[in-house]
């Protein structure tokens, strides 16, 4: 006999996993050296630090974090969309 509970409760535990491994992720870093630019990047896509010829310029890191943020969002709710014509 079908379960309809049972989905719920494997959709929590997806949702658990997800958060773990978002949390993992954070703890990753992956740094870059290449004329003169060092960047730092978490595993979740977040920008640490950009540093150009010695000088650091977290202001360039704000602005791109930022715009990252936005494209998950639309991406984010391109899914919707897609999920809801289903």
């Amino acid at each position: 006999m079908f379960n309809p509970f049972g989905a719920l409760g494997d959709m929590a535990k997806l949702q658990q996993q997800a958060k773990k491994m978002q949390e993992d992720l954070k703890k990753e870093t992956v740094e870059i050296n290449r004329n003169g630019v060092r960047v730092v990047v978490r595993g979740d896509q977040a920008i640490m630090e950009i540093e150009v010829d010695g000088v650091l310029e977290n202001r360039i890191a704000q602005v791109v974090n930022e715009a990252i943020r936005k494209t998950q969002e639309v991406a984010a709710r391109k899914l919707m969309e897609m999920s809801n014509q289903k």
